[in-house]
């Protein structure tokens, strides 16, 4: 495997895809709280959209560079993971439907099928009293991270108070301040 660095224009524009896709990350966030009922559903469908079509152009990008130079197409279709992809122009499949029956609480797929049963108790893993009920360190960390640095980036910290949970609004502010760009000494 060669040993080179990423081209310096490439490595500009994944980071910039990068930071586009982590935008939409926050607004699909900030669609599942409460204040937001009015348009949680499209919004978030379209953020969620947003942010993958974006991490796809990032991959296209490093991929039509690796093709550029000599990567094979099997080498390339194994690192792009392309046995995983599957269009969302299909919608929800049959694994969707069973994972959002596992949330919500309603009867387990009648049949025997034991992929259904896996994806109904995948569901259940993140209902009210599933494995997901109480917020772990990291995700918390990870939503104020996104919302401090959106906060940070529109200038409107004081707004995370309106609807974010405490904990997490304390969590965000504090990664707001630490984004303060220090002035530059004078002599």
């Amino acid at each position: 495997m060669e040993d080179t660095q990423m081209p310096e224009p490439l490595r500009q524009s994944v980071h910039q895809l990068v930071s586009e896709v982590v935008m939409n990350c926050q607004e699909v966030l900030r669609y599942t709280e409460p204040d937001m009922a009015h348009d949680w559903k499209r919004m978030s469908l379209i953020r969620t959209t947003d942010a993958s079509d974006t991490m796809d152009s990032a991959a296209m990008l490093i991929a039509a560079y690796c093709q550029r130079t000599g990567m094979g197409l099997g080498t390339l279709a194994s690192y792009l993971q392309t046995r995983q992809q599957r269009s969302r122009a299909a919608g929800p499949r049959d694994a969707d439907r069973h994972a959002v029956a596992g949330m919500l609480g309603t009867p387990r797929p009648a049949d025997d099928d034991q992929d259904a049963q896996m994806w109904f108790s995948v569901g259940q893993g993140y209902a009210g009293d599933g494995l997901m009920s109480e917020p772990d360190e990291q995700r918390l960390f990870t939503e104020a991270c996104l919302h401090g640095l959106r906060a940070k980036l529109c200038d409107d910290v004081k707004a995370l108070d309106s609807y974010l949970p405490p904990q997490v609004a304390a969590m965000a502010r504090r990664v707001a301040e630490c984004l303060e760009v220090p002035e530059p000494a004078t002599a």
